[in-house]
């Protein structure tokens, strides 16, 4: 084989750039079928989400193993059996979170209006004295669709933060369905519009709990692990004055939501990137270890290790994690 033809073999194919071509029909047949389960009774799609995250859990051994290792890393005293348990809650979490979603994008506040709550908005609007913005602090838990909807319906300057899907298609229809109810997203990789937004003192939705590797983030704890933070909340709080709220969303009995927001975090930031690490990782593990199901421990949040020569905790022998 010709040293060209090798060069053309080990490229990758460029992704269409019509969101429309064949490639991505898949995409668009899954979001169809989502779209019409949305039409559900809620309590039926509740039930629906608990078998199909059993499905997934017994059939997707490679997402069964990161969740396995989380937990083992997060709860080492619940034992093998207890974290079994919590691990096949999680599944069952998970998948009503990704229907959650089709709920989320599609169906009109009026009809979730009867199965959630929320409290705390008075911490938001004390936050905003002075004109000041807002950084909602928002983990990534199953349930964070849901949460973005609510927040929408009561919040009118929100702003949620995303990170863009690789697939084109199923990203055009994202962005879409959640600008809706929303004065507008913002992409995570444009920080200009994310720090005028913040100066104009509006309300930003920013999840910071993912391992995006060293640069950008320090090491702090988290559940009892040291984790790979990102210091971009404190340092968007820094830039532009803004306030930095907590806030949850719990996943209740009954198919219902309750959304909660706590007083801003005071003092916020201090200047030492390590401690406000430290504090928004506390936020987080306090509400985790209350409803530790519904916390995405789909996502490897331990990969990065203060060593870089240590293993990765996600490999597996005779494997490349």
């Amino acid at each position: 084989m010709s040293e060209k033809k090798k060069r053309r073999k080990g490229q990758k194919k460029k992704p269409p750039t019509n969101i429309f071509h064949p490639a991505y029909w898949p995409t668009w047949l899954g979001l169809g079928v989502l779209r019409l389960l949305a039409l559900l009774p809620i309590p039926l799609i509740g039930r629906l989400g608990d078998g199909l995250g059993m499905l997934l859990w017994a059939v997707v051994p490679s997402r069964r193993h990161i969740v396995r290792t989380n937990l083992g890393l997060a709860f080492p005293e619940l034992g093998t059996r207890g974290r079994r348990r919590l691990e096949r809650a999680h599944f069952r979490s998970a998948a009503r979170g990704m229907l959650e979603g089709a709920l989320a994008w599609w169906a009109p506040i009026n009809r979730l209006a009867p199965y959630y709550t929320i409290d705390g908005l008075e911490h938001l609007e004390a936050a905003r004295e002075g004109g000041r913005g807002v950084i909602l602090l928002g983990p990534h838990y199953t349930s964070v669709e849901m949460c973005g909807k609510i927040i929408g319906a009561h919040v009118a300057d929100f702003y949620p933060v995303y990170k863009p899907a690789k697939d084109r298609a199923f990203n055009a229809a994202m962005v879409r369905a959640r600008r809706t109810g929303v004065v507008d997203v913002l992409p995570n990789t444009d920080m200009r519009r994310i720090l005028r937004v913040l100066r104009e003192g509006n309300v930003v939705f920013y999840a910071p709990d993912q391992d995006f590797g060293r640069q950008g983030s320090v090491f702090a704890p988290f559940m009892g692990v040291e984790t790979s933070t990102l210091t971009m909340t404190a340092r968007l709080a820094r830039s532009t004055g803004a306030r930095v709220v907590p806030l949850h969303c719990r996943r209740l009995a009954g198919n219902r939501w309750h959304v909660f927001l706590e007083p801003a975090l005071e003092p916020f930031p201090t200047g030492d990137d390590v401690a406000d690490a430290t504090r928004i990782n506390s936020v987080i593990e306090a509400q985790v270890r209350d409803a530790p199901e519904q916390y995405l421990w789909l996502h490897r949040r331990f990969k990065t290790r203060p060593d870089p020569d240590a293993p990765n905790p996600y490999a597996r022998a005779g494997r490349r994690d």
